[in-house]
């Protein structure tokens, strides 16, 4: 039994904190024809860009990811301290007006409500801080990177669950067509009957030539063991990919393409209604298929 296959749609989320900075990873996938990420990252973290494109095609071959991390520093420490060439400004023009005016000297607590003396600032970061803090983001990452993996390989288990089910009914119907197909001959036998009673009817004779071409034109049409047997064995080589699993999506959609060849041929070769009818429910089942395998890594 090889690795199991996996969806291309999965949500994950993975959160961090580090001396009073809280981020969070949200990831999206949803299903595409190769690998693509659209990454949006706060101002200053430009650099984590490449580093979650480098850790997505580490962990998958296909979808189209949305990434998004949310940094907030709310909480970080903050210190209240004074403008002081603000300062410097302030308290020479408030002694002066006061002379000026003949006016109250300014209370410290007046002085210090003016705007822009006092500032909160935040405290300085080490450069030792900060790569500790962009180490666990990348952790974060990794988690939220690992919570997809999860929840798409749950979701493939259930695709591939769905499509084997899938599977069976294709072989079904194709056990039912190659019933009716052994019917066949006998079937050719009464047309072609029919069709030379028609050619005898006609006052110029008929040679054996333009008989054996008849017949010939007739069974070719009507034999439809090839298109059978291609479906039996696709029915076999999507069983193979999906016991394997691993990214075999490319591969199934090949063969879905394959499965309607057979059926569109089957129904055009066919001249009985039970067989058009058993055609029909194959092209409608293997369109079922198909729609599974669009989801699958």
């Amino acid at each position: 039994m090889g690795k199991a296959i996996a969806s291309m749609t999965g949500f994950a989320r993975a959160e961090g904190e580090y001396a009073g900075t809280t981020w969070s990873w949200e990831l999206k996938s949803v299903n595409g024809k190769n690998l693509d990420a659209r990454c949006r990252v706060p101002n200053g973290f430009e650099v984590l860009d490449a580093k979650v494109r480098s850790a997505l095609a580490k962990s998958f071959k296909r979808g189209n990811f949305h990434i998004n991390l949310v940094i907030d520093n709310k909480h970080k420490a903050v210190q209240l301290q004074v403008n002081e060439d603000i300062l410097q400004q302030v308290i020479p023009l408030a002694t002066r007006i006061g002379n000026d005016l003949d006016a109250v000297a300014p209370s410290i607590d007046g002085i210090l409500n003016l705007r822009g003396v006092l500032e909160l600032v935040e405290e300085e970061e080490s450069q030792d801080e900060a790569n500790a803090r962009l180490a666990l983001i990348e952790t974060s990452l990794q988690d939220a990177i690992e919570a997809m993996q999860t929840m798409r390989g749950e979701e493939g288990a259930r695709l591939a669950e769905i499509a084997s089910g899938q599977l069976d009914a294709i072989e079904s119907l194709q056990q039912e067509a190659a019933k009716l197909a052994a019917t066949q001959p006998a079937a050719i036998q009464d047309r072609f009957n029919k069709q030379l009673s028609e050619l005898l009817s006609d006052a110029s004779p008929v040679s054996e030539e333009r008989m054996a071409q008849e017949i010939a034109v007739l069974v070719t049409k009507a034999d439809i063991r090839e298109e059978l047997d291609r479906l039996a064995a696709h029915v076999a080589a999507a069983r193979e990919l999906l016991e394997n699993g691993g990214p075999c999506g490319r591969r199934l959609d090949f063969l879905c393409q394959e499965f309607n060849r057979e059926a569109n041929t089957l129904c055009s070769k066919s001249s009985d209604v039970a067989l058009t009818t058993i055609g029909i429910e194959l092209k409608a089942t293997i369109e079922q298929l198909r729609e599974q395998i669009q989801n699958v890594e």
